[in-house]
């Protein structure tokens, strides 16, 4: 079994330079922190050049004690001063010591810093160092107060560069998330018609999610593994400068652009294959979501080894994705360090063959060794990049989708409704579809009217709703409230103007009197309590032990048909709108159940403009008008009476449910 990931209508490619450059824009309001980061980031590698400094003249200051040392012998084979030399003749030696101590400290080339800060210690009183060059005890007790204290400002660096970065990215990818959501809600009932909601979720919550990684650790290793290099690369030239060893630096450098053959080899596929771990793992999003969603008929149908053969076939499918990816990620680091290896071996053959002597071979040695590290960190870094770039495109993709209903600039506030709304030949076509769902429709519904719509499924009744509530734009023809076009109204007036009730009715998993509430925010208690009276609710809700602080559970699971669509119902007379959508409100219950129901309906109709979608004719027999839709064009009108005694489709549907 293969489940194949299809691509969004809305995907679209995006460069590196494009998908970071936006990133950018989201980082820049967090800049002083990435500063700062980048900073501590900068100082923490530049800590490692005074210990590049001291490479040589410590390795010369070696070498020369050992020549001191043969040379002592040499002079003095037994190592005494000769009994027959007189007062004067005991003296001599000395000069012969400061005369070597000077040679010593000539053959050690010490850093720049290194007399000012002796001088300096000298007008304290202080010696560093020994008539015999070496280190004095002045200097051993600073050095053991000295480096915990640089030890303790490097930690202190390296805690500022990584918590000042990881803030950053995490704040990031938050604004994100917020961006991603409020992108989503933004989109018309076209967008949310076509889409999977599980691949909706994976790029709202994993594809941040990796983002935030790997900023993260971008940022970190981009503030400190370059400014390492930069380093060591800039001592090695001065160093070659210094010592004349331009021939051996050219090597170097000829040799330094074999590091990144691998880095840009393997960049294209590491970037494929990362983006298509993504798309995978959007499937198995999307398959936890429909099962879980669609868990009752799961279990109704006993197909649960059905379903966990489904998901297994797409985690395998991942499976082999992620590790495709991971492959070509792990050859980076192995192919850098080999490539590395080579070249340092290749270079110490040089230095044998043109008899570089090893104090001017090991201080360019080490930083070369330094260098390991950070560029071993560059080239995951590619990685890093190649995975983000493919998260960032599915994220762009969906901030770009643009099935925004559009509101005008000056668009006309609407604070209620007093006369009429008219459909004036109105067509409608979805996206996907091939015809229309709605036909030239006209009719017109007056203030305090009900005008009811019944056909079978299929017939456009839905669609006829959302056009009335602005889910949808008509094609063709336009909808009118007041004699002004809903396209010119505020959306978020409209909304407040119209209600709806429909046959699925879906509550947030939260308490019955959030659900209640939910739409008007600031509704007291009482208040509350008085619509849930009206809707036949609060009698259920009371019998529970928690009352209206009962969490209703995901989708409002917990309760039953009949109690979920009257806690819609009271929702709906909360909000107190002047014009009531009620779609299919009474058709999935019971006949007690619907008893109660309708009765609530009735409640909630009072004083109200009612558009009314019903499969059960009984329910709208007092309509003040009933259109009878067939393959989207409105086919009958009239009262009940009338369509009846039409004898046509209307009476045929009445004859079917064996009503009159």
């Amino acid at each position: 079994m293969n489940i194949e990931y299809k691509k969004e209508f809305f995907d679209r490619e995006y460069t590196a330079k494009e998908a970071y450059g936006r990133a950018w824009q989201y980082a820049r309001r967090y800049r002083f922190r990435i500063i700062v980061g980048i900073i501590c980031g900068m100082l923490t590698a530049g800590t490692l050049l005074p210990l590049f400094q001291v490479i040589q003249p410590t390795l010369e200051k070696v070498s020369a004690n050992e020549r001191v040392a043969v040379a002592a012998q040499e002079e003095q084979p037994d190592g005494n001063v000769s009994p027959a030399a007189d007062a004067g003749q005991c003296a001599a030696p000395a000069p012969a010591k400061h005369g070597l101590a000077k040679k010593m400290d000539e053959a050690s080339k010490l850093p720049s810093w290194y007399p000012k800060a002796e001088r300096l210690a000298r007008k304290l009183g202080i010696e560093l160092q020994g008539e015999d060059g070496s280190m004095g005890g002045a200097l051993v007790l600073m050095a053991v107060v000295i480096i915990p204290i640089v030890a303790l400002v490097r930690l202190a660096l390296i805690f500022l560069n990584q918590y000042c970065l990881t803030w950053s990215a995490s704040r990031v990818v938050a604004d994100l998330r917020v961006d991603i959501l409020r992108q989503i809600q933004r989109q018309s009932m076209q967008f949310h018609g076509r889409i999977d909601v599980g691949q909706l979720m994976s790029r709202a919550t994993v594809d941040p999610q990796t983002v935030q990684s790997m900023i993260q650790s971008m940022l970190m290793e981009l503030a400190r593994a370059p400014f390492e290099i930069l380093i060591s690369v800039g001592f090695i030239i001065w160093f070659a400068i210094e010592n004349h060893q331009l021939p051996t630096l050219a090597i170097i450098f000829i040799g330094m652009p074999a590091f990144m053959l691998p880095i840009v080899g393997l960049g294209k596929r590491i970037r494929k294959w990362s983006r298509r771990t993504l798309e995978r793992n959007s499937l198995v999003g999307s398959r936890i979501h429909e099962i879980l969603t669609c868990v009752r008929v799961v279990k109704a149908y006993a197909t649960e080894d059905f379903e966990n053969a489904k998901y297994e076939s797409v985690n395998r499918t991942l499976f082999k994705t992620t590790m495709r990816a991971v492959r070509w990620g792990l050859l980076v680091a192995p192919t850098v360090e080999t490539i590395g290896i080579v070249l340092i071996c290749l270079f110490l053959v040089y230095c044998f063959a043109a008899h570089v002597t090893l104090a001017n071979v090991i201080p360019m040695l080490a930083p070369l060794l330094l260098i390991y590290k950070p560029l071993k960190q560059m080239a995951n870094l590619q990685v890093q990049i190649e995975t983000a770039q493919a998260s960032l495109q599915r994220i762009w993709s969906i901030l770009d989708v643009d099935m925004v209903l559009p509101e005008k600039k000056d668009a006309a506030p609407k604070n209620s409704f007093t006369d009429k709304i008219v459909f004036d030949d109105v067509s409608f076509r979805y996206d996907c579809a091939e015809q229309d769902a709605v036909k030239h429709a006209s009719f017109e519904i007056g203030h305090g009217k009900m005008i009811a719509v019944v056909g079978g499924t299929g017939s456009g009744k839905t669609t006829m709703s959302g056009l009335l509530a602005r889910f949808y734009d008509p094609r063709e023809g336009r909808v009118t409230m007041d004699g002004i076009d809903l396209r010119d109204l505020r959306i978020d007036d409209l909304r407040r103007l119209v209600g709806s009730v429909q046959q699925e009715t879906i509550l947030f998993n939260d308490t019955i009197e959030e659900n209640i509430r939910y739409g008007t925010p600031s509704a007291t208690h009482e208040q509350v309590v008085a619509a849930a009276k009206l809707a036949n609710a609060h009698e259920f809700i009371m019998a529970q032990p928690e009352g209206y602080s009962r969490v209703c559970g995901e989708k409002g699971f917990a309760l039953s048909g009949g109690e979920r669509q009257r806690i819609a119902i009271a929702r709906a007379i909360l909000r107190n709108p002047p014009i009531l959508i009620l779609d299919e409100a009474t058709s999935a219950l019971d006949t007690v159940t619907e008893r109660l129901v309708q009765d609530a309906l009735t409640n909630l109709m009072q004083n109200r403009t009612v558009f009314a979608i019903a499969h059960r004719l009984s329910t709208i027999r007092n309509a003040d008008l009933i259109l009878v839709m067939e393959h989207g064009e409105i086919v009958e009108r009239g009262t009940h009476d009338e369509l009846y005694a039409a004898n046509g489709v209307y009476r045929k549907l009445c004859d079917m449910q064996h009503q009159k």
